[in-house]
């Protein structure tokens, strides 16, 4: 299974990552490597159940040599400077007309840190808020919480996260418009996106303890049917099985795998064959 050819994994990917000019010759080529992740990413595979030998065929690695380079790059920071590089450089491959601020909540399976128990999903959670474009493509998330918290749990400094992900990757917040669901219809966030220029539009929750009867917040109708593209998002990183149940007890691995689906959807995006 190629998850990304291996002439877009050299052209985007590899330069961005740290490669050792010390020490031995590496045994293995690094696009296999970084092809071998991409497997993982996608099929959801246990490490040690990876096929080694036909994912690097010039110089087998065993599963914990490619465990090895993504873990040393996840501490290193690449995978996301990875994602926020490719980012800076594909502002033209973006739809920011609006965006998109929603939640997900992620069966957990091994435990680990940011992990509690959902009582609407009946199961050990972790809850992710993402930022997505007019058209779906992921653009930002959150550090994860545990899933015993709402979506507004600890929401501006979350919100705060991830404007500061769209500006390191010079995507400029001032005038943009957020589309979310009224479940964040809460002051704080209307103030947070005040303060940086963001036209929030939220509808308004009856069942929210902010909700004023004479509240005249305006609600655009014809923006707001755009949130639905975050269903579109959801249903794309699904796609990646890796991310569809975590089973990473390590927070940091597990989030370092959604850069790198994000890298995934937008090269697809942008390297993808013109039709006629």
């Amino acid at each position: 299974m190629e998850v990304l050819p291996k002439d877009i994994i050299t052209a985007w990917i590899l330069p961005h990552l740290p490669f050792s000019a010390h020490g031995r010759r590496r045994a293995a080529q690094p696009v296999e490597v970084v092809g071998a992740i991409l497997y993982k990413l996608k099929t959801g595979c246990q490490w040690r159940w990876l096929p080694v030998r036909e994912l690097l065929p010039t110089h087998p690695l065993t599963w914990q040599g490619v465990y090895y380079y993504f873990n040393q790059w996840r501490k290193q920071g690449a995978w996301k400077q990875l994602w926020l590089s490719v980012l800076r450089l594909n502002h033209a491959a973006l739809d920011l007309s609006s965006v998109q601020l929603d939640g997900s909540h992620t069966p957990a399976k091994n435990g680990g840190a940011a992990v509690g128990y959902q009582g609407r999903k009946a199961a050990r959670t972790t809850n992710a808020l993402f930022l997505a474009d007019n058209t779906g493509q992921p653009l930002a998330v959150a550090t994860p919480q545990a899933g015993n918290h709402h979506d507004t749990f600890a929401l501006e400094h979350v919100f705060a996260e991830l404007c500061e992900l769209l500006e390191q990757a010079h995507l400029r917040l001032e005038g943009l418009f957020l589309n979310a669901d009224k479940a964040f219809d809460v002051t704080s966030l209307r103030q947070a996106c005040a303060r940086r220029d963001i036209e929030a539009n939220i509808p308004r929750n009856r069942r929210s303890t902010d909700w004023q009867t004479d509240d005249d917040t305006p609600l655009d109708p014809e923006l707001y049917r755009r949130r639905l593209v975050i269903e579109q998002m959801n249903a794309w990183l699904d796609g990646f099985k890796t991310l569809l149940v975590r089973y990473e007890t390590c927070l940091e691995n597990w989030l370092a795998f959604h850069w790198l689906a994000f890298v995934v959807l937008l090269l697809r995006k942008i390297t993808r064959p013109p039709t006629s």
